[in-house]
């Protein structure tokens, strides 16, 4: 519950609209309690024959009567006491005076209402039953429909409340999942994550509208009409409701069931979310491997116990409804008892206790009941709600799992400023491992001059892509440091480092948009001349050109709808607008055919003149292009040299230059 109270206090800065549902709420709850009280002059003036101020002239009467009756008893109780001499009958006699005198006083404070309500009921009230039944009538209709006006701006209200608590929750998910290190992702499965911005956020948005919603306007209701059955006699009340504890605690068992109920069908949605994810993303392999039915198995295991999951909550869930429903009619059951035995025997006691200082008439009692049937449809509603205030605290659990997660790569408490220019970029006693006992990197020395393009090569595994992702700290070393100059990269802003880094992967990946704001990604202010000469510049623009719509050619999904090689150039003009300083270039020609190759190479020649480069390559024609050429062996740098030094003392070289790698590393 507390997650799901931080996830509420999102929608706090907007006070006005929760003020303004809250009162919303109230309104509907006295409407209601009123509307069920319109009971009390149709049984107790109406259905008697008479009029409202006929009834009032007849019940002051009455009452004076009574107070008259009274006070010639007091007096004969108080004569009486006096001549009592055993102790014990004295206690009596004067108990029998007391509730005397309290009765007598309750008449006279009915009596004087009733003189106070005179004069305005003989000028205003109707004097036949029929026009004061109708009057009731019309003032329960008029009730009704302010009722329901403020019904519907509370839901109103109550939607826009929840809707902007979990905007403002989603985009604090999201942007804090953002900041979080490239390492996270690769522990976090996609799937996980979009069941939790889905799935999970939507389960929180419901149990936030029904949290500010029914759980406050339903219990308002509840109280009004219990506050009615109070002031009509409240100890009758407090004995019918003697099983609320029972209730509550049984109750409160079952909401810790099905909160763990529903996190565990949280949990197996994400299970579904992988398999759609990796099936879709996998069609091609699924097709060609003819796996459909493997598939299908897959996503039908999943589904049957995600069913299985939420069957288990229905069962619990279907155990609310029966305890609220018994609790109410158990109450309204002890309540028609005791006071069908008050009101049938004109008696104040119940028990040997007291109910009330005098008898209960036949309409207070049917209005007494009436209210208590008031209120607990409310609580029937609100077994409703039990189960989506328990699974939004299951979600609100695992949204604030990830949300309360740290990046482990953050900035300096006091950042350095990034050398400009600056002269090296230096790997210093690099080592970095995700376990200890499994180290990808071991004692990396290299040095890289400004200006200056180096080449990696290596078999799969060797370390060559983990070491390129540590120039802009995608992950940090666990051993040693990186410098640029003599300051350790993280000692820089990690937004002024990445904003002088660009870099090229093997996999280009473009966004669904069109070609011109593909390019201008990571460079949101250039200008349009500046992207077509980046364009020009990655040998772009001529197949760009071709297409129909030119630079406003919506690529598709990931680029699904260009080749290879000019996803390849698109996301190589990206990277020059950017116009970096250290150009990363993992396997950039890997993917392409050889005019895209030739293209691209000629491209990077141009390109790479006055830059730092470090790239990952297997290609001879890429491989000219560097100045020099470190060989890597199992996290190692084995060899540093051009290519005919490599060429002339590493077997390792020699073979990996006749074997075409598909790196991983």
């Amino acid at each position: 519950m507390k997650n799901f109270l931080r996830a509420v206090r999102h929608g706090l800065r907007h006070r006005w609209t929760l003020a303004s549902a809250l009162l919303c709420s109230l309104m509907v709850a006295l409407f209601w309690g009123a509307n069920i009280g319109t009971i009390y002059p149709i049984v107790e003036v109406v259905f008697q024959g008479k009029s409202m101020p006929d009834w009032i002239d007849q019940d002051i009467d009455r009452l004076e009567g009574t107070i008259e009756t009274r006070e010639a008893d007091l007096a004969r109780q108080r004569t009486g006491l006096e001549g009592l001499t055993d102790p014990q009958e004295k206690q009596q006699q004067q108990a029998a005076i007391e509730l005397n005198l309290a009765r007598k006083q309750a008449d006279q404070q009915a009596l004087g209402m009733r003189q106070s309500l005179k004069p305005w009921a003989d000028r205003y009230m109707p004097s036949t039953p029929f026009d004061t039944l109708l009057l009731v009538v019309v003032l329960l209709l008029v009730g009704t429909l302010i009722k329901d006006l403020f019904l519907m701006a509370s839901m109103i209200l109550v939607e826009r409340f929840s809707q902007l608590a979990t905007f403002g929750l989603r985009n604090e998910f999201y942007r804090r999942t953002l900041r979080m290190d490239v390492a996270a992702f690769g522990d976090d499965r996609s799937s996980s994550l979009m069941a939790r911005f889905t799935n999970d956020m939507n389960s929180m948005n419901q149990g936030i509208n029904n949290l500010v919603g029914k759980s406050i306007r339903e219990p308002l209701k509840m109280a009004v009409c219990l506050v009615g059955a109070a002031w009509i006699c409240w100890r009758l009340l407090i004995f019918s409701m003697l099983v609320l504890p029972l209730a509550l605690y049984l109750i409160a068992i079952l909401a810790r069931r099905i909160k763990l109920a529903n996190r565990r069908a949280m949990e197996e949605m994400s299970q579904l979310y992988g398999v759609l994810n990796e099936s879709f993303a996998g069609i091609h392999a699924v097709k060609a491997f003819t796996m459909e039915r493997h598939e299908r198995t897959r996503f039908h295991r999943s589904a049957k116990e995600y069913y299985r999951r939420v069957m288990r909550i229905m069962k619990f869930n279907s155990l609310a409804r029966p305890i609220t429903e018994l609790m109410g009619m158990v109450i309204i059951s002890l309540a028609l008892l005791a006071g069908g035995y008050l009101v049938l025997n004109q008696e104040t006691h119940l028990l040997g206790i007291r109910m009330s200082t005098r008898p209960l008439g036949f309409g207070a009692l049917i209005t007494f009941y009436a209210l208590l049937i008031g209120a607990s449809d409310p609580l029937r509603k609100l077994a409703d709600v039990f189960n989506s205030v328990q699974r939004s605290c299951a979600a609100a659990d695992r949204i604030y799992e990830m949300l309360d997660r740290e990046p482990a790569i953050v900035d300096a408490d006091q950042p350095a400023v990034v050398p400009s220019p600056f002269s090296q970029l230096e790997f210093r006693q690099v080592g970095f491992h995700y376990l200890p006992e499994e180290p990808l990197l071991e004692d990396i020395n290299l040095v890289i001059k400004h200006g200056e393009t180096v080449a990696i090569v290596g078999a799969n595994g060797s370390g060559k892509s983990t070491l390129m992702n540590l120039v802009p700290r995608f992950y940090d070393p666990t051993v040693g440091q990186l410098l640029l100059d003599e300051t350790p990269l993280w000692d820089l802003r990690i937004k002024e480092l990445r904003g002088i880094i660009g870099v090229v992967t093997q996999q280009p990946f473009l966004f669904d948009a069109t070609i011109m704001d593909n390019i201008r990604y990571g460079t949101p202010h250039a200008s349009d001349d500046a992207v077509l000469d980046a364009a020009r510049q990655a040998r772009a623009d001529s197949f760009i050109n071709s297409l129909d719509a030119g630079y406003q050619t919506v690529v598709g999904e990931a680029g699904s709808r260009l080749s290879g090689g000019q996803r390849q150039r698109i996301t190589l003009a990206r990277t020059i607008l950017r116009d970096p300083k250290i150009v990363l270039l993992d396997e950039a020609t890997s993917q392409v055919d050889g005019e895209s190759e030739e293209l691209i190479r000629d491209a990077l020649a141009e390109f790479l003149k006055g830059r730092t480069g470090l790239m990952i390559t297997h290609r001879p024609a890429t491989l000219a292009l560097a100045d020099r050429i470190v060989l890597m062996d199992e996290g190692r740098i084995s060899d540093i040299g051009s290519e005919q030094e490599l060429l002339g003392r590493s077997a390792l070289y020699r073979r990996l230059c006749q074997i075409p790698l598909r790196d991983s590393a």
